[in-house]
């Protein structure tokens, strides 16, 4: 699929303005401000009123969130109710409940607790479990490891590329972690000021990135972390 034209306006100024395309896996990366997140909330039609779309694509199917598109927020910790079982945040029927726990690989018993009860690695399953419950064609990730330990985030990155391969979903990844976009990711597109400066494969641009802009991105985020091959 392929977005030709997003761009938001607010007071006459152009906040965003960038085209890009979900052959399978995108990752979206940027420095806080670069606009990453105007682009998901752009997508999910959550916009202020205050400000004006235009937008043109070529998908395949409607942009309609809950529908075709699913969302994956940053942090598990607070994405559900802390006072409502597992088992009531979804919207499906209990057997539909049940297929969503095997494919994340969680055990039923889980169902019946409430979310301070489980880990951060099994609460972020539960949020993709609930964000597969619509069976969408466009998963859009809004920095979903951020709040993880290292070995978790290694086993959700892993458990969302298996997925993608079984559910055959599109994958919108929005990050300023190139780690993890470099392992999940097919291809990448760097934003700055709500412009794309770069994009292209993931291996062209990680060996021989043009901007510098990308390079700091790139050293910032294996200063501290070692490369996955």
């Amino acid at each position: 699929m392929n977005i030709n034209k997003l761009k938001i306006i607010y007071e006459n100024k152009a906040l965003l303005d960038v085209a890009f395309s979900i052959e399978s896996s995108l990752a979206l990366v940027g420095q806080s401000g670069s606009g990453k997140s105007l682009t998901l909330k752009a997508l999910l039609g959550m916009l202020p009123y205050n400000m004006s779309l235009e937008l043109k694509h070529d998908a395949e199917f409607e942009l309609i969130a809950g529908k075709n598109i699913s969302f994956i927020p940053q942090n598990p910790f607070t994405a559900l109710s802390p006072l409502t079982k597992i088992s009531k945040q979804f919207f499906v029927d209990e057997s539909r409940v049940k297929e969503l726990f095997d494919e994340v690989g969680l055990e039923y018993d889980l169902l019946d607790r409430f979310p301070p009860e489980l880990s951060g690695g099994q609460l972020q399953r539960v949020v993709i479990a609930i964000a597969l419950e619509s069976k969408p064609k466009l998963l859009l990730l809004d920095e979903p490891t951020t709040a993880l330990d290292p070995q978790t985030r290694v086993m959700i990155i892993d458990l969302l590329k298996n997925l993608q391969e079984k559910e055959n979903f599109k994958m919108l990844f929005v990050t300023h972690d190139i780690v993890s976009a470099k392992n999940l990711c097919q291809n990448i597109c760097v934003i700055k000021n709500g412009k794309i400066l770069e994009s292209g494969d993931m291996k062209s641009v990680m060996q021989s990135p043009k901007e510098e802009y990308t390079k700091t991105l790139i050293e910032a985020s294996f200063a501290n972390r070692e490369f996955r091959t």
